[in-house]
């Protein structure tokens, strides 16, 4: 078992983490993106309780942190198609271990704290 780091940096690289993947749709764009590269409306079809301008800025956050491509194809009209970049793939192990915890726990309850 591995020990958890306490020292200031653990912080800092938590707190670096959270601000690229803190965005509320960030976490569902890229498992959407894990399937594989998509244009914007598949992507927004895919994600259907997400607003346009929500998915729109969610994307753009993505792309300048280095998770997400945007790739433009002169096309008429232009066509544009996401996908996940190295550093956005690499995440996809982390994001399956928060799954995994995730259905873990599902459910269940963690006992109250007590009152002393």
């Amino acid at each position: 078992m591995t020990s958890v780091q306490k020292g200031p940096d653990s912080f800092t690289n938590i707190c670096s983490v959270l601000q690229i993947l803190g965005a509320k749709w960030s976490f569902l764009v890229i498992a959407q993106l894990a399937e594989g590269p998509k244009r914007f409306k598949q992507l927004h079809r895919d994600v259907r309780i997400v607003r346009t301008q929500s998915l729109t800025d969610a994307l753009r956050h993505l792309e300048s942190s280095g998770i997400v491509r945007r790739e433009v194809f002169p096309t008429v009209p232009v066509s544009v198609e996401y996908s996940l970049t190295e550093k956005g793939r690499d995440f996809l192990t982390a994001l399956h271990e928060m799954e995994k915890w995730a259905a873990k726990w599902d459910g269940k309850e963690s006992p109250s704290p007590r009152s002393d």
